[in-house]
């Protein structure tokens, strides 16, 4: 059970309005700690910080340090940054030079996690739905479980949740190695896949941080349909959508569709039920799949997770509907790996095959929008980036959101473009969501089903097209 922390301490945090640092920040005010942040951005995060007493500065400079100690003289001060904030910044400066105790982001993930049984969420992809997912079934079934994600869970409408419950949720990343840092009560792995070339070189050494996660986790569920985490792992808790035999938890699939997926589920080999899951996808099958094992380890009867099943949603950006902009159709996705990208195209061709969705025609096409993010994962994945870009039926790219990496091999999204060509005519460069808002009805057609794909500032573009056309009424939401 939860134990309550100490609160005679302050926490700053550099870059809170960051979707991973403001869950965290959040977590930290909801345990009684006094927090203040800093963010050249201000958005609905650091809106609702502001309103539960945390001060938010719109800069980062040292000027906000010096505040923080005078406002806070009794208090130990704590300075909390992320992987995203480099030596540079010129608030992290002045903390080093000073010699303030600095932590990183998972050092306090890690300290709250303590206060609970923990159910860490791991992988190199799919993390955030899965985390999605598990905290909506333990919030319904067991109304006992608190969370800590990197996306907006629905159920909460928030990515924290924290209050003295049993259990608490959390994603945990992999992408800077601190994932050493967490020990869980049950760690799952999702998959493992090479990615983050900027802080690995190559799939052993990413391999190696997952492996020391497991090792700190009391118990380990794995997929045993990757690959990579069934040669690797050792675990009597796996799942699978592939096979029930010597399998603790399987969902096989017998239809799928844009609304649903309905399955067969077993434990142990032993048929159990059948689930009807309102969630389309086999990449999103997989994902309930490891929710549901985690929750019947922890001891939640399957008939209340059955229950409520059909209470479970995809966080935002995970393939979310925007809306319809004279008679096309917008769906905004995170995709930025090309497994992601090959996954989120699968569901889009999904939807372009039911006959019985009226908002779909014979004609209909679909227009991949990609904003490549990371200069180092575009260099090493360009080939699988055209590979499953092509299949799109019409391909718009935009410039590389470098987030924060310099572009010393001076690659583009032009190349990208220029690659793709060859084996489908149907793609041009576009700069931004601008140039591309300046054009859209000369880009698209009327029944085309597009879908906006990214991890940088992508996600803006319905907003973009939304503030341009809204005079003349084209934009309708269903």
């Amino acid at each position: 059970m939860q134990t309550e922390l100490v609160n005679k301490e302050h926490y700053h945090l550099i870059g809170i309005g960051g979707i991973g640092m403001s869950a965290i920040a959040l977590a930290l005010i909801k345990k009684g700690y006094s927090v203040s942040g800093s963010d050249l951005i201000q958005n609905q995060e650091t809106q609702k910080l502001k309103e539960l007493g945390a001060i938010i500065f719109d800069s980062q400079i040292k000027n906000n340090i010096d505040f923080v100690i005078s406002r806070f003289q009794n208090k130990k001060i704590n300075i909390v940054i992320s992987s995203a904030i480099k030596n540079e910044n010129e608030e992290l400066h002045y903390c080093q030079k000073n010699n303030f105790l600095i932590k990183h982001r998972s050092e306090i993930l890690a300290m709250i996690m303590k206060s609970y049984i923990s159910l860490s969420i791991a992988g190199s992809h799919g993390k955030t739905s899965t985390s999605t997912f598990l905290s909506t079934l333990l919030e319904l079934c067991t109304h006992n479980s608190s969370s800590i994600t990197g996306g907006i869970i629905p159920i909460y409408k928030s990515n924290a949740y924290i209050e003295n419950t049993k259990f608490l949720v959390t994603e945990v990343d992999e992408s800077d190695g601190t994932i050493n840092n967490y020990n869980s009560n049950l760690g799952i792995i999702n998959n493992i896949d090479f990615d983050h070339c900027d802080h690995f070189t190559n799939i052993n050494e990413v391999l190696s941080s997952f492996k020391k996660y497991a090792s700190n986790s009391k118990k380990l569920l794995i997929n045993y349909d990757c690959e990579i985490t069934k040669k690797n792992f050792t675990s009597n808790n796996q799942w699978s959508n592939k096979e029930s035999d010597n399998i603790a938890y399987s969902i096989i699939p017998i239809e799928i569709n844009k609304n649903n997926t309905i399955g067969k589920y077993y434990e142990n080999g032993h048929f159990i039920d059948m689930v009807n899951i309102p969630v389309p996808g086999l990449h999103n099958l997989s994902n309930i799949t490891a929710a549901i094992a985690a929750s019947r380890i922890i001891g939640v009867r399957f008939s209340e997770i059955k229950k409520h099943i059909k209470s479970l949603e995809l966080p935002k950006k995970r393939f979310e509907f925007k809306g319809k902009l004279n008679e096309r159709i917008i769906y905004d996705d995170y995709a930025h790996h090309p497994s992601e990208i090959k996954a989120t195209i699968a569901l889009a061709r999904l939807f372009l095959k039911d006959k019985n969705n009226n908002n779909i025609k014979p004609k209909s096409r679909l227009v991949a929008i990609f904003q490549p993010h990371r200069f180092t994962r575009v260099k090493k994945f360009i080939n699988e980036f055209v590979k499953e870009l092509s299949k799109a039926d019409v391909i718009y790219l935009t410039s590389i959101f470098g987030a924060g990496e310099k572009n010393i091999d001076n690659i583009n999204s032009q190349l990208i473009a220029e690659l793709i060509y060859k084996n489908n005519k149907n793609v041009k460069y576009l700069k931004n969501n601008y140039e591309i808002k300046d054009n859209f009805f000369e880009l698209t057609r009327k029944n085309d089903f597009i879908i906006n794909m990214g991890a940088g500032d992508c996600h803006n573009l319905w907003s973009i097209l939304n503030k341009k056309n809204n005079y003349n009424n084209k934009i309708t939401n269903e």
